[in-house]
C-alpha cells in the first residue's frame, strides 16, 4: 500500500509540475508573439514615416534655389534617401572632415605622431575661420591641438599646417584608398588665386557620408579613433544648419563648409529612437542664409520624424 501511495503521489506531482511547465509555457508563447506584433507594428509605423520624410526633403529640394547633394541614413535599418549624391560640390570646408581622418591614419601608421610640436609661420597664417590668424609667429602648436582647432573652429591656418605636414599627394592617395573617389585636395584653403585659376577642391554627398558612417560604426581604423573623430566633431562650434532647427540637448557630430557660392553642412544626429546620418551640400547664387534655412529644415523635419516613432 505505501508503494502504490508512493506512486499515486509521484503521479500527482508530475501532474502539477507538467501542467505548470505548461501553462508558463503558453505564457512565454503568448508574450513572444505580442512582442513580435509590437516589434512589426513599430516596424510599420517606421516605415510610413520614412516615406514621408522622403517625400518632404523631395518637395524642399524642388523649391530650392539652388543645386543639392543629399544623403540622409538610418544608421539602424540602413534605410537610405539619396538626391544626387555622386554630384561634385566644391568642399569649401567639409573637406576638413577627410583631412581629420588622414591625419589620424598617419598617426596610426607612424607617419606623424599626435604631440609633435607645428611651427606657425606667418605666411601660414590665412583669414576666414579660425583663431591661430591672430596668434603670434613663431607660435608651435601639436597635432592633437592643430587638429582639434580644424574641426570645432573649422581653423583654416590649422587646416593649411596639416595639409603642410602630410602633403597632399600622401591626403589625395588616402581619400582613395578608403573609398572617397570623388574627393581631392589640390589646393590650401582660402587659395583664391589658385580658386580663380580653375584649380578646386571637390567632393560629393555620398563620400562624406561614406566617411561620417565609417566613425559611426567605429570601423574608421578601430572603435577607440572612431570615438575620437566623432568626439570631436561634436564639438563643433558652428551650429546654423544642422543643429540650428532641433532642441538643444540633442547632440550632433557634424562640419560646416561656407564659401563663395557652397554652403554645407554634414553629421550625425543622436536621438532616443534612433540615429541618423544627414549630408547637405548646396551651390547657389542666392544668399547663404536661405541654404542655411534649406539644411536646417530638412535636419528637423528628419529629427521630428525620429522623434515621433517614440510616441
Amino acid at each position: 500500500m505505501k508503494q502504490m501511495a508512493k506512486k499515486i503521489s509521484l503521479l500527482l506531482l508530475s501532474a502539477v509540475i507538467l501542467s505548470g511547465t505548461g501553462y508558463f509555457s503558453f505564457q512565454a508563447y503568448a508574450g513572444y508573439h505580442e512582442t513580435r506584433r509590437k516589434e512589426r507594428s513599430a516596424l510599420q509605423q517606421k516605415k510610413a514615416a520614412w516615406r514621408q520624410l522622403k517625400q518632404y526633403v523631395d518637395r524642399e529640394t524642388s523649391h530650392y534655389r539652388g543645386k543639392a547633394g543629399i544623403v540622409i541614413k538610418d544608421l539602424e535599418t540602413g534605410w537610405e534617401y539619396a538626391y544626387q549624391c555622386e554630384r561634385l560640390f566644391p568642399s569649401a570646408s567639409i573637406v576638413k572632415i577627410p583631412i581629420m581622418a588622414a591625419v589620424f591614419q598617419a598617426a596610426h601608421e607612424g607617419r606623424i605622431s599626435m604631440d609633435q610640436m607645428v611651427t606657425m609661420r606667418g605666411v601660414d597664417q590665412v583669414q576666414g575661420s579660425g583663431i591661430l590668424k591672430g596668434q603670434p609667429a613663431g607660435s608651435q602648436y601639436s597635432v592633437r591641438t592643430l587638429t582639434a582647432l580644424m574641426i570645432t573652429r573649422s581653423d583654416n591656418t590649422a587646416a593649411n599646417l596639416l595639409i603642410q605636414l602630410l602633403g597632399r599627394k600622401y591626403l589625395n592617395s588616402y581619400f582613395a584608398s578608403i573609398g572617397l573617389h570623388n574627393t581631392n585636395l589640390s589646393r590650401d584653403m582660402m587659395d583664391f588665386r589658385k580658386r580663380r585659376n580653375g584649380i578646386e577642391n571637390y567632393t560629393t554627398s555620398r563620400d562624406i557620408s561614406l566617411l561620417l558612417e565609417k566613425m559611426y560604426k567605429g570601423t574608421f581604423i578601430n572603435t577607440q579613433v572612431s570615438r575620437q573623430c566623432l568626439a570631436l566633431l561634436k564639438r563643433q562650434k558652428v551650429k546654423d544648419r544642422i543643429p540650428r532647427m532641433l532642441p538643444r540637448d540633442v547632440v550632433v557630430a557634424h562640419k560646416t563648409g561656407l564659401e563663395r557660392s557652397v554652403c554645407h553642412d554634414a553629421g550625425i544626429v543622436f536621438t532616443e529612437n534612433g540615429d541618423f546620418l544627414i549630408c547637405v551640400l548646396t551651390k547657389s547664387r542666392c544668399d547663404f542664409r536661405v541654404s542655411k534655412e534649406f539644411i536646417a529644415r530638412l535636419a528637423a523635419y528628419a529629427y521630428h520624424t525620429y522623434k515621433m516613432k517614440g510616441g
